[in-house]
C-alpha cells in the first residue's frame, strides 16, 4: 500500500478541513478507497498509486480555491472532486461573468459547465430547450437570463409558462379561484423572481403584464411578439400543446423549454410533448438543446444522491 503525505503550509488547517473535519468527511465519500487520515496540517492518504495521484491532484485544486477565496463549502468541494478538468473547474468557479446582480446585490451567475452552455445557447439561439433533473438549475437560469433581457431592453415583457398537469394533485379540489388554485402551482417561479427583482417592481410588473406567470392554456391564440418566454415543466404537455406552444413565437422573442424527461406525470399512454419535440426539432438551425445531469446538481447534496438512486432503480426497470 503506498503512502501520500500533503502538508498545508499556507492556509488554515482548521479551515480548510472544516467544523469537525466536516470538509474532509466529504472528501472521503469521493475517494472510498483511500484510507484518508486529517491531523494537525497534514492529510495522509493510503492506497492505490493511481487513486493517490487523482487524490493529491483535487486537494491541490481544492487548495488553490481556497488560497484565492478563502473560504470552502460544500457545493465548490463537490464542484471540485467531480469535475472532468481543471479548465471545466476554472470554467464553472473561478470563471464567468455574472448573468445580473439580483435583490440585495446578489450576484447571479452559471454555477456549472452546463449552465454556461445554457447561457451561451440562449445568447446564439432564438430558442433553446434545457433539459435535466430537478435541482440543475434549468429554471433558475432560465428566469435570470429573462430578467436580464428586459432591464437591457431586449424583450419588452417576460411570460413563464406551466402546463396544469399536477404531480399527484388535484386543481379541481384546491379552494379559491383559478388564480388562486394555480399560485402555489407557479410558485417556483415566483421565488426565482423575487431573488432578483426587488418586490415592489415585481408587484408593478405583474400588474402591468410587463411580466406574467401563466398556465399554458393561456397560450392559446396569441402571438408571442418582443418576448422572452420560459414553458417550465415542459415534460407534461402533450403532442398538441407542444405544439401550439412553439407556434405562438412571434419577432424578436426568445423562447426557453425546461423539463425532465423522468419526471411525466401524464396519464399513461399519452406521450410527452416535450420527449416528440426533442426528436422533431433537434434538426432545426437556430434550436438549441442543452442537457443537464447530476454534476449540475445545485442543491443539497442530498439531492445529487437521491437522483442516482432512482436512476439506478429506473436502469433496472
Amino acid at each position: 500500500m503506498n503512502e501520500l503525505i500533503i502538508e498545508l503550509s499556507e492556509i488554515s488547517p482548521s479551515d480548510f478541513f472544516g467544523h469537525n473535519n466536516h470538509h474532509i468527511e466529504l472528501i472521503k465519500r469521493y475517494f472510498p478507497k483511500l484510507k484518508i487520515v486529517a491531523r494537525g496540517n497534514k492529510i495522509k492518504a493510503f492506497g492505490d498509486e493511481e487513486v493517490l495521484e487523482e487524490f493529491d491532484k483535487r486537494i491541490e485544486m481544492l487548495c488553490e480555491h481556497f488560497m484565492k477565496y478563502n473560504k470552502l463549502d460544500e457545493n465548490i468541494i463537490e464542484r471540485i472532486l467531480t469535475s472532468d478538468s481543471q479548465k471545466d473547474y476554472e470554467t464553472t468557479v473561478t470563471s464567468g461573468e455574472p448573468i445580473l446582480h439580483g435583490v440585495g446585490g446578489k450576484i447571479i451567475k452559471a454555477q456549472t459547465v452546463n449552465q454556461r452552455k445554457l447561457v451561451e445557447s440562449m445568447a446564439k439561439n432564438d430558442m433553446v430547450f434545457a433539459i435535466g433533473p430537478a435541482g440543475t438549475g434549468k429554471t433558475y437560469t432560465g428566469v435570470a437570463l429573462a430578467v436580464k433581457a428586459l432591464k437591457e431592453k431586449q424583450v419588452k415583457r417576460i411570460i413563464l409558462t406551466r402546463p396544469a398537469v399536477e404531480a399527484g394533485e388535484n386543481l379541481g379540489f384546491l379552494p379559491g379561484d383559478l388564480k388562486e388554485k394555480l399560485d402555489p402551482y407557479m410558485q417556483p417561479l415566483y421565488d426565482a423572481l423575487r431573488d432578483m427583482i426587488p418586490h415592489e417592481k415585481l408587484e408593478s410588473y405583474i400588474e402591468k403584464g410587463v411580466i406574467q406567470i401563466a398556465p399554458m392554456a393561456f397560450m392559446r391564440g396569441r402571438t408571442l411578439d418582443n418576448a422572452f418566454v420560459i414553458l417550465d415543466e415542459a415534460q407534461n404537455t402533450t403532442h398538441a400543446q407542444m405544439k401550439m406552444f412553439l407556434t405562438r413565437m412571434g419577432r424578436s422573442a426568445k423562447f426557453m423549454i425546461t423539463g425532465d424527461p423522468g419526471q411525466v406525470d401524464l396519464p399513461r399512454r399519452v406521450i410527452s410533448g416535450l420527449k416528440e419535440a426533442l426528436l422533431v426539432l433537434k434538426p432545426i438551425k437556430g434550436v438549441g438543446i442543452i442537457y443537464l445531469d447530476d454534476k449540475d446538481v445545485i442543491r443539497h447534496r442530498l439531492v445529487k444522491d437521491i437522483i442516482a438512486a432512482y436512476k439506478s432503480i429506473e436502469n433496472q426497470e
